[in-house]
């Protein structure tokens, strides 16, 4: 970010680094603000107004938020959309705090990984899906954290493909050095949903 940075923004960059692939909610006072690319984000799918914090100043950015209050409304909103939304909170009371409040991500929530009633479909599961690449063909294993349903298979690229279409999972990962493995018809059916790709051997 171009430009003199204020102690809230510094501290707002440092948490963003931690979790770049997320939208970070991060709490200012009375409010969960978005900033840059998870602002214009954040208002496209939230329906909220998009502005601009720094008055046209060098370190000018995008900001959108809502009421703190109403993250039961906006949470479930962003999740669905298929984002994965850390949730950062202030740690003390701002009115006994020395200096910029102190902030932290107390929640990190996910299509597959998430506990909120307002995002669960109670008629559905809601797997996370990790896919593996084998010499025998393909493993696979499917955890609804909501209910503690697991399943675990292998088998050829059709078997876990029916699979992939009876258990619908809502996020899968993937470690990257197999990514251009799978077959094209797994890739395809798993790209409709988020991906986590994983970097380990």
């Amino acid at each position: 970010m171009a430009g003199k940075e204020t102690p809230l923004m510094k501290q707002y960059n440092r948490i963003k680094a931690a979790h770049p692939d997320t939208i970070l909610l991060f709490r200012v006072g009375d409010f969960y603000e978005t900033f840059g690319s998870d602002a214009i984000v954040a208002a496209k799918v939230l329906g909220i107004i998009l502005t601009k914090r720094g008055n046209g100043s060098a370190s000018e950015i995008e900001l959108a938020g809502f009421p703190h209050h109403s993250l039961d409304t906006y949470l479930p909103k962003l999740v669905r959309s298929g984002h994965k939304v850390a949730v950062c909170d202030q740690l003390e009371n701002p009115k006994q705090a020395k200096g910029i409040v102190k902030r932290g991500v107390t929640e990190l929530v996910t299509p597959g990984v998430v506990m909120h009633d307002q995002v669960l479909e109670s008629k559905e599961n809601h797997y996370l899906a990790s896919l593996h690449y084998t010499p025998k063909g393909i493993g696979a294993a499917f955890l609804d954290i909501s209910t503690g349903e697991f399943f675990a298979a292998e088998g050829s690229v059709e078997w876990i493909d029916r699979l992939l279409r009876s258990l619908s999972p809502k996020e899968w990962v993937l470690q990257k050095q197999y990514e251009s493995r799978f077959d094209k018809s797994i890739w395809r059916r798993c790209a409709k949903v988020k991906t986590r790709r994983l970097d380990f051997h």
